[in-house]
């Protein structure tokens, strides 16, 4: 399984993406639209990692850990889907 590492590494270089682009903006609500985006990206990476991570070792333990990490970045995608949603929406609306 290739796939997840990728997915994996692309979520991390997107984060730190959308972390730097924080600092570099001076608007606030461009600067919350930005972290909800990079958390958008690091629930993916804890998402994805707990997948991988049963995979790759099959053991009962992982399983535990796999269930628990998939389960919090679960939770931290549909939060942060959400608050990107709002965020996308409040900036067409100031800037249209």
């Amino acid at each position: 399984m290739v796939i997840f590492p990728i997915i994996i590494v692309i979520s991390i270089v997107l984060y730190v993406y959308y972390k730097v682009a924080i600092l570099k903006s001076n608007d606030g609500l461009t600067q919350s639209y930005f972290n909800a985006k990079s958390r958008l990206c690091l629930g993916s990476l804890v998402f994805f990692f707990g997948i991988n991570q049963y995979l790759f070792y099959l053991t009962q333990f992982s399983l535990f850990v796999g269930i628990v990490l998939v389960l919090l970045g679960g939770y931290m995608l549909y939060d942060s889907v959400k608050q990107v949603k709002h965020y996308r929406n409040e900036w067409k609306r100031l800037n249209a």
